[in-house]
């Protein structure tokens, strides 16, 4: 039994043609938070996700997995 992935970061950043490298500038984290949360290996907290949805211009719901 396979996990699901909790959250879409990384399919949206493709969708939207951007980097995680950009993504960790926009935000001040570094490449390895960002590979992380698009990896699922951690989640971002409430506040960073609905700034991801911002920067890629998303709806925060779009970045959740169902």
């Amino acid at each position: 039994m396979s996990e699901r992935p909790l959250n879409r970061i990384k399919v949206v950043l493709v969708e939207n043609q951007k980097t995680s490298k950009w993504l960790a500038e926009q935000l001040g984290v570094s490449v390895v938070t960002v590979s992380k949360w698009c990896t699922n290996m951690h989640q971002p907290d409430l506040q960073t996700l609905a700034r991801i949805a911002e920067l890629v211009g998303c709806e925060k719901r779009e970045l959740i997995t169902e």
